[in-house]
């Protein structure tokens, strides 16, 4: 019995703790670890996976996911495009990337997603409100695997929260000004958030990605974003009091001045920087505000640009111990990318008739390929093309990241 009592005494302190996983947290400017250590992020976006991006896929004019999808329905018809649809999200992302991203020294990624996928509205060939889930737990396990911890980041907003093609919106960012679509975000963040509140491979919730663009009557939309957030934040703060908020400024997460005292004791500030100097200059009204309220900022994209500019940028956020995420993970046939993979036969007839304006059902008529077979050997080529196994290092970007290939 002795015994006995000695070897419970032992064990139990392993139960309390398997019991009560840590989290990320913020101290001062300083984003925490599980570990209790500062941490700087270091990673990328998933970016082109659960939302599809038109100039990655060569693509003009038909920018966002909803129009994409328009063409290739155009193209091979509603059925082949659902099916097409789902091989793409099983085959962009696999657990090999994820190995890979890892193996680079990455410490974490983000992970944008569409609201859609957590209703039943139709996207991208599906209305089954859990693929969202299914999707998105797969991807956590594989990076739970590989202690690589994520960022969700809601990359398109109920209504439209930045009016272009990267909210898959109508061209106007309506969430604002609708009491519907703001209800809607805010219980897809408290489903997400109830789902996720005990999983340490999930760092926290990016809010709302790049909201309000420059196009629009900033005077009026901006000051709708902060008290939104507070909206939202508390919503989640109802189920889930682990995780990080991220808040992104307006017009493109640059506009920091819509920013009152920080609300909530777990907040990290975020900013997206492109095609800028790679001056200090240019970050330093986000330092400032780092430094007037004690709180961390974190660049959630950046990148798309040559290595030299990748380089001198990455430095910098190094220097003055920014977190970073560089946009994108992977493209077709482009360098400005971690990796990039082949360009499949015949793409440019993709190509030539996603960018022919078509005005109506005769002009759909007139442009049709004459052959669809050729273009549906093109889209499946397209779902090998993209497996980790044929993408190629883009070994200048890689090392303006001072990152390097591992195992």
């Amino acid at each position: 019995m002795k015994y006995l009592k000695i070897l419970i005494l032992a064990v139990t302190p392993f139960f309390v703790a398997a019991q009560s996983p840590k989290f990320f947290d913020v101290k001062g400017k300083s984003i925490i670890d599980p570990k209790g250590q500062p941490i700087v992020l270091k990673g990328t976006n998933l970016g082109n996976w659960l939302i599809p991006e038109g100039y990655m896929f060569k693509f003009k004019d038909a920018t966002s996911p909803r129009m994409i999808n328009q063409v290739f329905t155009e193209l091979i018809g509603p059925d082949k495009t659902a099916a097409f649809w789902k091989k793409y999200l099983d085959n962009y992302v696999t657990q090999a990337d994820i190995h890979y991203l890892k193996s680079l020294g990455m410490n974490s990624i983000r992970i944008p997603f569409h609201y859609k996928m957590f209703t039943a509205e139709s996207y991208l060939g599906s209305n089954d409100p859990n693929r969202g889930f299914e999707l998105m737990d797969r991807v956590i396990n594989w990076c739970k695997a590989e202690n690589l911890p994520v960022i969700l980041d809601m990359h398109c907003a109920p209504g439209g929260q930045t009016g272009d093609n990267i909210d898959d919106g109508d061209g106007y960012p309506f969430l604002f000004e609708n009491e519907a679509s703001q209800q809607l975000t805010v219980d897809i963040w408290t489903k997400i958030a109830n789902h996720y509140k005990n999983e340490p491979t999930v760092i926290g919730y990016d809010l709302l990605n790049e909201p309000i663009a420059h196009y629009f009557d900033t005077k009026k939309l901006n000051p709708y974003l902060e008290p939104f957030y507070k909206r939202v934040t508390a919503a989640v703060r109802k189920v889930d009091q682990n995780h990080l908020i991220f808040l992104g400024g307006a017009q493109w997460d640059s506009n920091f001045k819509i920013f009152g005292q920080p609300f909530d004791n777990k907040l990290v500030y975020t900013f997206h920087k492109y095609w800028t100097a790679t001056t200090q200059d240019v970050v330093q009204e986000y330092v400032d505000f780092s430094h007037k309220y004690n709180v961390p900022i974190y660049v959630g994209e950046t990148g798309e640009n040559n290595d030299k500019w990748i380089l001198e940028f990455r430095t910098l956020m190094e220097k003055l111990d920014i977190s970073w995420h560089f946009w994108p993970y992977k493209k077709m046939n482009n360098k400005s990318g971690i990796v990039t993979f082949p360009t499949p036969e015949n793409w440019d007839l993709v190509v030539k008739y996603a960018d022919q304006p078509k005005y109506s059902f005769a002009d759909l008529r007139k442009y049709a390929p004459a052959d669809r077979t050729i273009i549906e050997n093109a889209l499946n080529q397209l779902l090998e093309k993209c497996k980790f196994e044929y993408c190629n290092t883009n070994d200048g970007y890689l090392k303006g990241l001072g990152l390097k290939e591992g195992k």
